[in-house]
């Protein structure tokens, strides 16, 4: 990857950098020699000690939709990634005032201004497949790029997400902001915290993803939920594995373009739990749940064809010792999880 070279010495921002994913980004970037990266943070669903120590490092805990955030980004970065979210499908039914806030009006706040600020050379935005994935439970085709976007979508998540990316095309065609959108399937791995941040209405506050809900229920002996029986599919890709999409994009990334940032593999959660089980040597039952009525989205994977060829992206970790990875990480993590879970006992008691 010749083009990242240009990240030495560059200034980055990265909105959402506390979290999960952002986090991640943020020390691939310290280690391809950037020579600034400020994190925007509420930390509404991350934690501050995600985040490395490193001198080149500042971290802004305030929501990026602050005017005195806003009004001190011109003209001070080269690369921009935008990952802040209100975190999940779930979470987002339960309050779609709060996702618009934190999906919707970050976006377009973000994309105002720093409109017509010829330094920034990309904007990288998180976007998610599942907002264009065919609704079946047939067989499905891989998602391409192009495939069109139903006017009947899931939640306000999946909505705020394809919002965002028009939001991007407009100031991209009116103001020539230089963006790329990336288009997440389900991302997992080492550093993603049941139960971080604040409490968000529901208990998909701890329960966010299948793979650490799964990994951790298994290391502890509790019950792995299926839902439809695990019948449903998802493209599973690692979170180095995204991060290095999301350098490519900043890197490589046509202004304007959008690209999957995908596995291209489509796997079944009842399959991901019985490999769960196996690896973390559980004995945890698999207990069979009615299909969620909001989740149409039942079997689904990304095309990896348009990434690979213009990007030279493609997902090197098989699932397997992803999850070997993420397992082992959890384990020698499990009093800090188990700290962020218990802040939101009592509310997911209360909200059962």
């Amino acid at each position: 990857m010749s083009e990242v070279g240009s990240f030495r010495g560059a200034a980055h921002l990265v909105v959402g950098g506390a979290g999960f994913v952002g986090s991640a980004l943020v020390r691939r970037l310290l280690d391809h020699g950037a020579e600034h990266v400020e994190v925007v943070d509420n930390l509404l669903s991350a934690e501050r000690d995600n985040l490395p120590m490193d001198e080149r490092l500042t971290f802004v805990e305030a929501s990026i939709n602050e005017p005195a955030v806003l009004e001190g980004l011109r003209d001070r970065f080269d690369y921009v990634f935008h990952l802040a979210t209100f975190h999940g499908n779930q979470n987002s039914i339960a309050d779609p005032l709060a996702d618009h806030e934190h999906n919707s009006i970050t976006t377009l706040n973000l994309c105002h201004a720093l409109r017509g600020d010829d330094r920034v050379r990309r904007l990288v935005y998180a976007s998610a497949g599942c907002t264009v994935a065919e609704k079946t439970y047939g067989d499905a085709e891989a998602t391409t790029e192009d495939d069109p976007v139903s006017l009947y979508l899931d939640s306000p998540y999946q909505i705020s997400k394809i919002l965002g990316e028009m939001y991007l095309n407009f100031y991209e065609m009116q103001h020539g902001l230089r963006a790329v959108k990336a288009r997440f399937q389900n991302v997992y791995g080492p550093g993603e915290v049941l139960g971080a941040g604040r409490w968000r209405g529901t208990e998909a506050t701890i329960w966010r993803n299948v793979v650490p809900t799964f990994i951790y229920r298994g290391l502890k002996g509790m019950p792995l939920t299926l839902h439809n029986g695990g019948a449903a599919s998802r493209d599973f890709i690692y979170v180095e594995d995204i991060v290095a999409g999301l350098v490519l994009c900043a890197a490589r990334g046509a202004a304007g373009g959008v690209y999957n940032l995908a596995s291209g593999v489509e796997t079944t959660i009842l399959e991901l739990a019985e490999v769960i089980v196996e690896l973390t040597g559980s004995r945890s039952e698999l207990e069979v749940a009615p299909r969620r009525t909001w989740d149409r989205s039942g079997h689904r994977f990304g095309s990896t064809e348009k990434a690979d060829r213009d990007l030279g992206f493609r997902a090197e970790t098989k699932l397997r010792d992803g999850l070997a990875a993420t397992v082992a990480w959890t384990e020698a993590n499990l009093a800090r999880i188990e700290a962020a879970v218990s802040r939101h006992v009592e509310h997911a008691s209360g909200a059962s």
